[in-house]
């Protein structure tokens, strides 16, 4: 073990130091906005690793991404700080007039820092950080720039984890957990594992931009019945016809937009668990192919990446709020019991209640900020699932990708439609609002 770690650290330094010596000078290099993308999928890689909730993860996004703007909107005067725009953040540290900086390193040293204090493997993180700092030094940044830079970085996020830690995350982890009920219609645990429910108080977080986790309440979800020939009955029915004639297009793009953290895998007697990217996470990914296929400077890239997380947050909030408050049973549990007792849908039902769809909400979300920072026929190909297994697919537009991620759920069997129409519906008011009430420039 030994012996991989200390491989693993020199190929890093090495890659690092390599990326370093194809530019002129330190500036070229240090004005990259590779290293803001770099740094973020090594957060999104971590946060995998350490098999984070989609809610918890859309909630590390957010810190670090309001950090790393943070710390480098001083590269561009247009840019005005969150400050006053989200909840609870007052005003933040300031470089000091007269000294050296350069914000972008302070952007990518806040981005993980902040992360750093958010995962598991922090160590993992800290190598990383103290690499990407190195690379700076080694390619030419004076001493005293690069002093001021990091310490300007942690400055930054020293602030915004003590805006975090006010945000009732801490509060949550004290709450009692999930019980499971006798009520036929409320949400149960699912095999094969029969996890516990995830995150059932996440509703109380505090939110960014929105006034509340209820704001954008949906429709009531139908009355339950178990009757044969019922609207809830025949809602269900719905989700079991489709699961018998879907096509290979339409499997592909179910396991294309899985999205499960933590997958686990029967095989005989053996059972064991893949992990793979969360919803944010994915689309997380699509900001970044977006920015580099645009060509986008330091401060587009950091924009981009801030406002989408911020809006995936509250997403994750308001759709999180419903979930648990309507405690909709999931369509596997409902069919197994009244329509067919061998019925499994292709996907992995997830551990948490079935209205709405949180891909369909943080998909609609995503769609609206993306758009709004890129245009609407903004076309792209997705390879965010490439290293899981799964070919890249082609996009026409941000929407073309969140309506086909919504519909995703009813190929896997394990959403009704309601809670997909519904879904994409609660996440483009919220994102609409939340891009009226944000103002980067």
């Amino acid at each position: 073990m030994k012996l991989l770690v200390v491989c693993c650290s020199f190929l890093l330094a090495f890659a690092v130091q390599g990326f370093a010596h194809h530019y002129g000078d330190w500036t070229e290099m240090a004005d990259d906005p590779r290293h803001i993308h770099r740094a973020v999928k090594k957060m999104t890689d971590i946060i995998v690793h350490d098999i984070y909730s989609p809610p918890v993860a859309s909630r590390t996004y957010a810190y670090i991404s309001v950090a790393g703007y943070e710390a480098g909107r001083f590269t561009d005067k247009r840019y005005r700080s969150f400050a006053g725009q989200l909840h609870g953040l007052e005003k933040l540290p300031e470089p000091e007039p007269g000294k050296a900086y350069h914000f972008p390193m302070a952007a990518v040293h806040a981005i993980l820092m902040v992360g750093k204090s958010m995962v598991i493997s922090e160590d993992s993180v800290k190598a990383y950080d103290e690499q990407i700092l190195k690379s700076f030094a080694a390619a030419g940044m004076p001493d005293e720039t690069w002093k001021n830079s990091k310490a300007f970085g942690e400055a930054i996020a020293a602030a915004i984890l003590k805006w975090a830690s006010k945000d009732n995350y801490q509060y949550t982890r004290s709450l009692p957990k999930y019980n499971v009920s006798d009520d036929s219609s409320t949400w149960k645990p699912t095999a094969p594992g029969y996890m516990k429910a995830v995150e059932p108080h996440w509703g109380l977080m505090r939110t960014f931009v929105i006034d509340s986790a209820k704001q954008f309440a949906p429709p009531e979800i139908l009355p339950f019945s178990s009757q044969k020939g019922s609207p809830f009955y025949n809602m269900a029915l719905e989700v079991y016809e489709t699961s018998k004639k879907l096509n290979d297009e339409q499997i592909l793009i179910a396991n294309f937009w899985d999205c499960n953290p933590f997958k686990l895998n029967v095989n005989g007697h053996v059972m064991y668990a893949t992990k793979k990217i969360s919803p944010g996470g994915h689309w997380v990914n699509i900001a970044a192919m977006a920015c580099q296929q645009s060509r986008a400077d330091v401060m587009k890239s950091l924009d981009t990446y801030a406002q989408l997380c911020i809006t995936l947050a509250d997403a994750f909030i308001v759709c999180w709020m419903e979930k648990y408050r309507s405690n909709v049973v999931r369509p596997e549990t409902y069919i197994s019991t009244y329509i067919d007792g061998d019925w499994m849908p292709i996907l992995q039902t997830p551990p948490f209640p079935e209205y709405t769809s949180g891909h369909s909400v943080v998909s609609a979300a995503s769609a609206v900020v993306l758009t709004r920072q890129f245009g609407e026929n903004f076309g792209y190909t997705d390879s965010t699932e490439v290293e899981f297994g799964i070919p890249a697919r082609k996009f026409r537009s941000f929407q073309q990708a969140a309506e086909e991620a919504a519909i995703s759920r009813m190929y896997g069997g394990i959403h009704y439609t309601p809670a997909i129409k519904f879904g994409l519906a609660e996440g483009k008011k919220m994102a609409e609002l939340i891009c009226i009430r944000i103002k980067t420039r």
